[in-house]
């Protein structure tokens, strides 16, 4: 893993399985699911092509320490899918889907890390009725969202509900 990578996963508070990974990035994000642990030996994975991720596995319960560490408010925010933690063409990003418990829908957020810290670039919340999104600087990334098999890379509002939100490549 790139030490770029390692030392966003220190910074956030989250701790790595140990998993760490490279594989096509679009088989990386039509993955819900935890991703396979490929070789727990294989401590420092690069991607070696342009269409390629390196990814790390990360533990659950670190996941919730970041989200409540963040946002001010523990247990508001509980994870709801496997998190995605990787390096992507020499830039690195998180995406965390969680259920929002306060305002009870689930939400999709985004981090790109660069020099400067953490940030958001993309903040989805979605329930079946609606879905509100935030897609501040994703436009300047290699990402979109999919809402309904639709994929959006800017602007703020509202579309119709769906159960799930995915991040996609644009």
């Amino acid at each position: 893993m790139s030490n770029r990578l390692r030392n966003i996963l220190v910074g956030a508070g989250i701790a790595a399985v140990g998993a760490i990974g490279t594989k096509k990035a679009v088989d990386y994000f039509q993955n819900r699911g935890k991703e396979d642990v490929p070789d727990t030996a294989q401590d420092d994975a690069e991607a070696t092509a342009p269409d390629q991720v390196s990814y790390a596995v990360v533990q659950d319960d670190s996941v919730q320490q970041f989200l409540d560490a963040s946002f001010g408010s523990p247990g508001r925010y509980v994870p709801s899918r496997a998190p995605k933690v990787f390096d992507y063409q020499g830039e690195q990003y998180m995406v965390i889907w969680a259920r929002d418990n306060q305002k009870d829908k689930n939400q999709m957020m985004a981090f790109k890390y660069t020099d400067a810290g953490r940030k958001m670039i993309a903040s989805v919340g979605y329930t079946n009725q609606e879905t509100d999104y935030n897609l501040s600087d994703l436009d300047s990334t290699p990402f979109a969202i999919e809402v309904n098999g639709k994929k959006m890379t800017s602007g703020k509002g509202e579309t119709k509900g769906c159960d799930e939100v995915d991040f996609v490549l644009a």
